[in-house]
Formats: C-alpha cells, sequence, structure tokens
C-alpha cells in the first residue's frame, strides 16, 4: 500500500514523492482511513513510526476540501517546543505545493512576532499549551474556527501537569470538532481523560502497548554512580562511538558531564532548558553536523528530536518515570534502522530498571565492563574483615578507661564548681 491509495491531492502527492515517502509505515496504514472518515482517534504507537503523517496528512486533505478562512482550521498540540517545531516543520513541507499555511507558537521566541503571523491568518496551527493560551488570552487567536483538533504525545502533557490547558483548549474549539489524541504509551492517566473527552473513538494500536520498536537492541551496564562519565568516555574511545545522545536528569549533571568530555577529549555539546531557543537549535544542528560527537541532554529533549540514522541513545541516569524511557530511546532505531538502547545503572536505581522491564515486558541484558564492577556491600566487609591490616587493628571506643573517666569527672566537677561560684558573686553585684 502507499499514499496513493488514499486519493490525497495531486499537490500532497507531489510533496510526498520529493520526500521519499512511498512505504507506509504500521500507524499511517491504520490510522489514515479512520481519521479521513471523522472519527476521534486514540491512537497508540511507538515513537519513530511515522505518527505526524498519519495525522497530518488526512487533515491536510481535509483542508483542502473544505473553505479556507482568517482563522485557523486545525490545531495540534505538542508538550515541548522541540516537537513542536519538527511538527511545524513536517506539515510545511507535506504544504509545501499547496496555499496552506502554518504558524508554530512555542515559547522561546518572541511573542510579538508570533503575533504578526496570526495577524497574516493561518490554516493550521502548531504549538505548546502555554504559548498557545498566552496567545489566545491576549486576543491574537481565537479556536472557534477549528474543526480538527490533535493532542501529540498526550500521555506526556499529563505528566507535566497541562491537563487543565488540554481540557481548556479542547472547550474552546469548534463544538464539532475532530479529536485524535496520539501517543507512544497509554498509562492509565490517559485512559481516563481519553474517556472524558473523546466521542465515539476509534482505536488505533499497532503495537502492544508501551512497546519499544524492535529495531532497538537494549544494553544495560551496571556502575558505581560515581564512575559513570569514566564508563562513558571509555565505551566512546574504544568502541569509537561518532554520534551518541545522551540522556541526564539534571541540568547541572548535563552541564558538567559535557565539560568533563570535552576535557577527555571528546567534543561534547549540551541542550537543556536553561539554554534559549537559537543556542539549543545550533546544539542540534552541530551535532547531527559531526561537529560534536555527544549532545548531552535532559528530559526536554526527549522528544522532538528527530536524527536521521542515530545509532545509539545512552541513559547516563534512568528517568524518573518508566514511561520516559520508551520515549528517550524512541530517538533511535527509527524507520527501520537499527538502534542501540545503552544504560548505565547504579545500585540506586535497580528498582526503576526493573519498572522499565516490566512495562516493556523484556529483560535487558546486563555486560560488565571490567574494572567498573558494582561493589557488593556484604562481600567488600567480608574482604575487608581478611586483610591482616583489618585484624590488627584494635577496636575504638569513645569511652575512656575507668581510671581516666573517674579523673575526668573529678576535673570537671571542680570546673563547674567555679563556674557557679563566679556567677553567685555577679547576681549578688560583688564585681561592682
Amino acid at each position: 500500500m502507499n499514499f496513493k491509495s488514499f486519493s490525497f491531492s495531486p499537490l500532497l502527492l507531489q510533496a510526498l514523492e520529493e520526500l521519499n515517502f512511498h512505504t507506509l509505515t504500521p500507524i499511517q496504514q491504520a490510522a489514515i482511513p479512520v481519521v479521513r472518515k471523522g472519527h476521534d482517534v486514540l491512537a497508540t504507537a511507538q515513537t519513530g513510526t511515522g505518527k505526524t503523517a498519519a495525522f497530518a496528512l488526512p487533515i491536510l486533505q481535509k483542508l483542502l476540501e473544505g473553505e479556507g478562512g482568517p482563522q485557523p482550521r486545525a490545531l495540534i498540540v505538542a508538550p515541548t517546543r522541540e516537537l513542536a517545531e519538527q511538527i511545524a516543520k513536517n506539515c510545511d513541507a507535506f504544504c509545501k505545493h499547496t496555499s496552506l499555511k502554518t504558524v508554530a507558537l512555542f515559547g522561546g521566541v518572541s511573542t510579538e512576532g508570533q503575533a504578526q503571523q496570526l495577524s497574516k491568518g493561518s490554516d493550521i496551527i502548531v504549538a505548546t499549551p502555554g504559548r498557545l493560551l498566552d496567545q489566545i488570552r491576549l486576543g491574537n487567536l481565537s479556536l472557534a474556527k477549528v474543526t480538527h483538533l490533535v493532542l501529540d504525545e498526550a500521555d506526556r502533557m499529563l505528566d507535566m501537569g497541562f491537563i487543565n490547558d488540554m481540557q481548556q483548549v479542547i472547550e474552546l474549539a469548534d463544538e464539532h470538532r475532530q479529536l485524535l489524541l496520539f501517543s507512544a504509551t497509554f498509562p492509565s492517566a490517559m485512559k481516563q481523560f481519553a474517556a472524558q473527552v473523546l466521542r465515539h473513538p476509534k482505536y488505533v494500536q499497532v503495537t502492544p502497548e508501551n512497546t519499544t520498536a524492535e529495531t532497538v537492541r537494549h544494553v544495560v551496564y551496571p556502575v558505581e554512580q560515581s564512575r559513570k562519565r569514566e564508563l562513558l568516555s571509555e565505551l566512546i574511545g574504544k568502541k569509537n562511538w561518532q554520534q551518541v545522545l545522551v540522556f541526564v536528569n539534571m541540568k547541572d549533571v548535563a552541564d558538567g558531564l559535557v565539560e568533563e568530555l570535552n576535557l577527555d577529549g571528546i567534543p561534547a555539546i549540551v541542550c537543556h532548558g536553561d539554554k534559549k531557543q537559537g543556542a539549543r537549535r545550533r546544539a542540534l544542528r552541530e551535532f547531527k553536523e559531526g561537529k560534536y560527537r555527544v549532545l548531552v541532554a535532559t528530559e526536554v529533549a526527549a522528544r522532538g528530536i528527530d536524527i536521521e540514522g542515530l545509532p545509539r541513545v545512552v541513559n547516563y541516569d534512568l528517568p524518573y518515570l518508566a514511561e520516559d524511557y520508551v520515549h528517550r530511546i524512541g530517538r533511535t532505531g527509527r524507520a527501520g534502522n537499527q538502534g542501540q538502547a545503552i544504560s548505565f545503572v547504579s545500585r540506586e536505581e535497580e528498582q526503576v530498571l526493573v519498572h522499565i522491564e516490566q512495562l516493556i515486558e523484556q529483560h535487558i541484558k546486563r555486560y560488565y565492563l571490567p574494572g567498573y564492577e558494582v561493589s557488593n556491600r556484604e562481600s567488600l566487609i567480608k574482604k575487608l574483615t581478611k586483610k591482616p591490616a583489618h585484624q590488627r587493628r584494635q577496636p575504638r571506643s569513645n569511652r575512656p578507661s575507668n581510671q581516666a573517666s573517674g579523673e575526668a569527672r573529678a576535673k570537671n566537677r571542680s570546673r563547674i564548681a567555679n563556674v557557679r561560684k563566679q556567677n553567685k558573686g555577679k547576681s549578688l553585684g560583688l564585681d561592682k
């Protein structure tokens, strides 16, 4: 099956041909027909399987068949600016030969500049929740004519606390709108939210819930937390890794890791929420171009980063939520390419690893690199007690001997008596 099977406009098909879009992915085969028919949809699929085209193409076709106007008719909401920017670029590419216009709204860039774009009219809005509602409150945007609404990575927006924002956006759209929820995972909170907002939905699920792509090989290296940086440098050097996306949990850890890698002679650059949008774009671009071998990122970059042929992702820190593991490693093994998901796991993170394995329903193979073995407290103590130095060691006590203790108590009583005598004299005014 190919895109011509769906009777898309020749203008869309021309753009798809130029983009080398020929064979449909499973999610596209399953979702496009039901979206074309106007149903509400709840779709789950692995990250990197072509979800954007699955919802964007049938919506664009609907817009081409209908009448345009100054107000947008389609709205796509995404949790992060990186993902919103990526979706907007895809829509622009799909609409290249049409008159449809896309406007992207996200933080990190001028609100006024985006308002000027909106004033010129638009057909499709791609936005993050916060900036979208800002423009609505400023009176620069109305959703009254929005008949096609997509919440992409809806599970992540729930995790980030955007549930009220999403409900508000849904209420502001046209009463007869079509609502599409697309996600890589399907936690219970997502199911509850979907039940509240979808109307007689069609369910599209091309893979088991919360699974990862079969093209990704999962590997775990047990290692002490304090040795992770050394292990990363050694693996990059010995295995000659040329392009590595590394995820950490904290911004200061990201900054420190980049500094250390550069000192080790490994060109690395950072991407996290404290960096301006321009700096983040530049970091991603230069990483793609090969100027840097390592891109160290926090969770903000887990979605929206699309690097063609990325060979591996390293979880320097395991994510706080098991579901986020699926999104992180979804940056590799995309579009049928082989990928590797490598996780460094300290003793404190073993429980998180168990949750991840339960979520993806597979055991992840562990590799023990010589010199980086995780110490076991019991075996370490047993090993130490056998050493001659330990056996000769005299026990240490905070209690002095009985004789010393008696002498100390006598001196202490004498000192206390002198202090009391001095204080008594002061209280009677004898020191004046």
